[in-house]
């Protein structure tokens, strides 16, 4: 193995600092990038999904759990796969472990669910055995009619984002391949929805929902607390963005 140089302390201070200019320009590109991702057109979802859940039948709304936001990821928890019946996927599985406490996304109005074609009892046996929480429920395939198909993830995993206004629900953004590797934050996560961050800071159409950054940020068991100390306090090197 051919190691990079060894220098003195101050020499490795001034490499350093010319790494974080190449950081922060990643840091405004990403930024500008999910910018985009919000001005993205919105296409309707036109048909109906149906998936099996922990009880029983629900349809591709009731995934939205009453928020305005979904994002799904399709993981192959699937009869056939690598590992299976004890495991699915190694990589989907390797995606589940990333998964954090989701009451941080959903403070954004923002919903997080896995969904595979194994059966419910099998999703519960394999979630139970690798400690995930992740609502996880089953593709059904009706008529012809099946979310993977329709939404590109039959063949291979990927995530989708939708939003919807009332009842109707329209697709905003998918990604898959080496796109899925960021995910497991809660910002990257937030960052390919239509609504993105929903912080002051963000460049976003008018008229989107912003609020003042860290202000709402809360311990993961004090959401809807208001009187609860915001993660705002001691913050203020976190405001250089």
């Amino acid at each position: 193995m051919q190691t990079p140089p060894i220098v003195s302390a101050q020499e490795w201070e001034v490499a350093h600092a010319e790494m974080l200019v190449k950081e922060k320009e990643l840091t405004r590109a990403r930024d500008a990038l999910a910018a985009q991702r919000r001005r993205m057109p919105w296409t309707p979802v036109q048909n109906r999904y149906a998936f099996d859940g922990p009880d029983g039948r629900v349809s591709l709304l009731d995934l939205f759990d009453g928020r305005r936001q979904l994002i799904v990821y399709r993981a192959f928890m699937d009869p056939g796969v690598e590992g299976w019946p004890e495991h699915g996927c190694s990589g989907c599985s390797l995606m589940a472990d990333h998964v954090g406490n989701l009451s941080h996304l959903n403070a954004r109005d923002t919903t997080l669910v896995y969904v595979s074609r194994g059966s419910q009892q099998d999703i519960a046996r394999i979630k139970n055995r690798m400690g995930w929480t992740i609502p996880w429920y089953t593709i059904l395939e009706e008529a012809g009619v099946a979310f993977d198909t329709d939404f590109d993830v039959d063949q291979w995993h990927g995530t989708n984002a939708f939003i919807r206004e009332g009842d109707q629900i329209f697709r905003t953004y998918f990604v898959n391949n080496r796109g899925d590797e960021t995910f497991g934050t809660t910002w990257s996560y937030l960052d390919i929805t239509a609504l993105g961050r929903q912080e002051s800071w963000e460049d976003s159409p008018a008229g989107y929902p912003q609020t003042p950054p860290y202000e709402w940020w809360r311990w993961h068991d004090a959401y809807g607390d208001r009187s609860a100390a915001g993660s705002e306090q001691g913050c203020d090197s976190c405001a250089d963005r």
